[in-house]
C-alpha cells in the first residue's frame, strides 16, 4: 500500500472517528491507563482519559494532529522505542496492512505492552459479494492480498480473541467500506484521498468504476439492487475485527 507521507494529505477531514466503533475500543482497553496507539496517524480512536503515547512515521500524518492530542513520536511499528512493559496497553488501529513487517510489529506490541494488545483489523472473507467489487473488482484482491489473515494476527500474538466489528449505517469515519450504504460518496474526489485502496488502484480501473457506479445511480440501477442498504440496514458486517490478546 502506498505510504501516508504520499498519501495523508487531507486524511483527518475525511477520516473521522465514528463513536460506535470507538465504543468498541474503548472497552477492549479495559482498565489500561497508560496506553500507546501505534500507527496512530492523525489521532483518530485516540481513547481519551488515558494516558496515550502516539508512534507513527509519517510526518504528513503527524502534522495533521490536532491540538491537544497526544505527545507522537515519529517510529515504526518494528522497532518501538520504549522499554519492554512500559505501557498497561498497546493499541493499533486499522494500520497493520501498511506496515513493512507485520509479525515483527505485533511482537514488539506485545514486548512493550504489560497487560493486553488491541488490534482493530480487517477479514476480507465476508467481503465476497459486496456491491463495491461489482465497480472496483481489483480494490477486492488488493484488499485480499494486503490483509493478513485474522488467525495468522492472533497466533503471532500468542492467541487472542476475534470479534467482528459490524459497520454502522452512516458511519463517520470515510474509509472504502464506511461508505456502503452511501455509494454517491465515492465520486467526490475529497472523500477518495482518505482511503489507502484509491491510491493504489490503477487510474484506469478507478476511473471506468467510478463511471459505471454514476452511470447506475443516475439509472437508478444501483437502487434496485442495493437500495435496501440505504434505509432498512442498521449495520453491516464488512469484515471489521477486533482482536484483544491478554499478556501474562
Amino acid at each position: 500500500m502506498p505510504a501516508y507521507d504520499t498519501i495523508g494529505v487531507g486524511y483527518r477531514a475525511v477520516r473521522r472517528p465514528d463513536p460506535r466503533i470507538a465504543a468498541r475500543l474503548e472497552a477492549a482497553l479495559g482498565g489500561a491507563r497508560a496506553v500507546l496507539n501505534v500507527g496512530a496517524g492523525t489521532g483518530s480512536y485516540e481513547p481519551e482519559n488515558r494516558e496515550v503515547t502516539a508512534v507513527e512515521p509519517s510526518e504528513v500524518m503527524i502534522a495533521q494532529r490536532p491540538p491537544g492530542a497526544a505527545p507522537v513520536i515519529q517510529a515504526k511499528a518494528e522497532a518501538l522505542p520504549f522499554e519492554d512493559k512500559s505501557f498497561d496497553a498497546a493499541m493499533a488501529v486499522i494500520t497493520v496492512p501498511h506496515w513493512d513487517d507485520p509479525a515483527a510489529g505485533l511482537m514488539e506490541m506485545r514486548r512493550v505492552a504489560r497487560e493486553r494488545v488491541v488490534l482493530l483489523t480487517f477479514d476480507p472473507v465476508p467481503l465476497h459479494g459486496f456491491w463495491l467489487g461489482d465497480y472496483f473488482p481489483r480494490a477486492m484482491e488488493m484488499h485480499a492480498e494486503h490483509m493478513p489473515p485474522v488467525e495468522e494476527l492472533a497466533a503471532t500474538l500468542g492467541g487472542a480473541s476475534v470479534e467482528a466489528v459490524p459497520l454502522p449505517h452512516g458511519c463517520t469515519d470515510g474509509f472504502f467500506f464506511a461508505l456502503w450504504d452511501r455509494p454517491e460518496m465515492h465520486l467526490d474526489p475529497e472523500v477518495r484521498r482518505g482511503s489507502s485502496v484509491w491510491h493504489a488502484l490503477d487510474p484506469a480501473d478507478t476511473e471506468r468504476g467510478l463511471t459505471a457506479l454514476r452511470s447506475d445511480l443516475e439509472s437508478g440501477r444501483w437502487d434496485q439492487r442495493n437500495g435496501h442498504l440505504r434505509d432498512d440496514t442498521p449495520e453491516l458486517d464488512l469484515g471489521l475485527r477486533l482482536i484483544v490478546a491478554e499478556l501474562d
